[in-house]
């Protein structure tokens, strides 16, 4: 008979464990406006994912447009030590855009997982259940990072720690004076 395990919280995390950050640069984005109308602060995210271990890669998906507008920005991920991989914005003829990066994050964390004992992946996007799985079987543990109000509940339940980053609004979000709701402290 198989025993169901307690929900694995708090899994080990000491200073020799390699850890590669994976950032779904748009789930996150979308979220902290949508939920929070702030943005996202991605070093201290960084910071809290690495948890003092060895940060052997952290890389930000992104998505560029034709106006290059989010140069700023992807300079300031470089400047915190976050690698970027670019993908420009597609639009179809109907007018509908897509940028989505869950099949490069999924090849990455896979190609790389070899090198890591932890894989973290900020983003809330159920569809990366089947990665964390399959990153778990390979011997992997993985933790999920993101806003609570916007994730998968499966993405949570299967990850080996969640990390709800609406937790500490202060630490993990930088308030938008474009958006005029405002983050309580706490």
């Amino acid at each position: 008979m198989k025993s169901s395990p307690s929900k694995k919280n708090h899994p080990l995390k000491h200073p020799d464990q390699r850890v590669g950050v994976f950032i779904d640069v748009q789930n996150m984005y979308y979220s902290a406006k949508n939920l929070f109308g702030a943005k996202v602060n991605f070093g201290n995210i960084v910071k809290e994912a690495t948890a003092n271990r060895k940060l052997i890669r952290a890389i930000a998906y992104v998505v560029s447009t034709e106006s290059k507008d989010e140069q700023p920005f992807f300079d300031a991920l470089l400047n915190l030590g976050i690698e970027t991989k670019e993908r420009p914005l597609q639009i179809f003829l109907g007018g509908e855009k897509k940028a989505d990066w869950d099949v490069g994050i999924t090849v990455d964390a896979i190609r790389l997982s070899p090198s890591l004992d932890s894989v973290v992946l900020v983003s809330g996007d159920g569809d990366y259940v089947p990665l964390v799985e399959y990153l778990q079987n390979q011997g992997k543990q993985v933790e999920v990072m993101a806003f609570g109000g916007t994730s998968s509940g499966k993405l949570r339940e299967v990850a080996d720690d969640f990390t709800d980053l609406s937790a500490d609004k202060g630490k993990f979000l930088i308030q938008d004076r474009r958006y005029p709701r405002a983050i309580k402290p706490r």
